[in-house]
């Protein structure tokens, strides 16, 4: 994977829901697959050094809130 693949991957990461946010009430009987596709990009990010948790702060840093430790 090229750094710019890495790049478009984070981006569009940042805009994917937080597996807690998933429910059935809000995605109906796909929310299975969601979740799943939100747990293969986490997998792939971590595959590549990166901590999908920092990836929010490391895309947009001026919205993103400082870490309190």
């Amino acid at each position: 994977m090229t750094a710019d693949d890495l790049h478009a991957l984070k981006i569009a990461f940042t805009y994917m829901p937080q597996a807690i946010e998933v429910t059935k009430y809000e995605y109906g009987d796909n929310f299975q697959r969601v979740l799943d596709h939100i747990d293969y990009v986490r997998g792939t990010l971590l595959e590549h050094g990166i901590d999908p948790d920092e990836v929010p702060g490391d895309i947009n840093p001026d919205t993103t809130p400082n870490s309190c430790y």
